[in-house]
């Protein structure tokens, strides 16, 4: 049996990335083992990466925007405001709307990783179920099955 454990991210600095990881999106570190960092989100820190695999120095690649960490946030403004506060992050795009009616941030990490910040979907779809929108028509609009809508009015998503 192969169980997935985590996703881990080179750093240059574990220090940096704790604090940018733990003051912006909340996260709790799980496990501290100095160069390394767990975070309850399932995702990990590694400094001296290329140190710990064997790979040559100075081959880890910064800006190769191949993949990227993912949140939602309940309070998409508020969230925009405590980013503004944090000051000094820089933005892969500034925020915008998608066609399926979630507003999105992505920025970079100290060491260049993309992160996204979306607007809860769940969040999107109480919203426009509050408006007296049908379950129906709110799947459609915000491109979720009616099953998601349904568990969203529960509170479930």
């Amino acid at each position: 049996m192969i169980n997935f454990q985590l996703a881990l991210l080179a750093v240059r600095d574990v220090e940096v990335s704790k604090k940018f990881y733990q003051d912006l999106f909340d996260q709790e570190v799980e496990l501290d083992l100095g160069r390394n960092v767990t975070f309850s989100g399932g995702f990990a820190v590694q400094q001296d990466f290329e140190w710990l695999t064997g790979i040559e120095q100075g081959t880890a690649v910064q800006r190769s925007h191949n993949m990227e960490l993912y949140f939602e946030v309940d309070d998409f403004d508020a969230f925009m405001q405590r980013l503004e506060a944090y000051g000094g992050v820089g933005y892969v795009h500034p925020p915008k709307t998608y066609e399926w009616k979630q507003r999105v941030v992505r920025i970079y990490d100290p060491d260049f990783h993309i992160i996204e910040i979306g607007e809860s979907m769940g969040v999107i779809a109480r919203r426009y179920l509050g408006q007296g929108l049908s379950v129906e028509e709110v799947s459609a609009l915000i491109q979720h099955p009616p099953e998601f809508v349904q568990a969203a009015a529960r509170g479930d998503v």
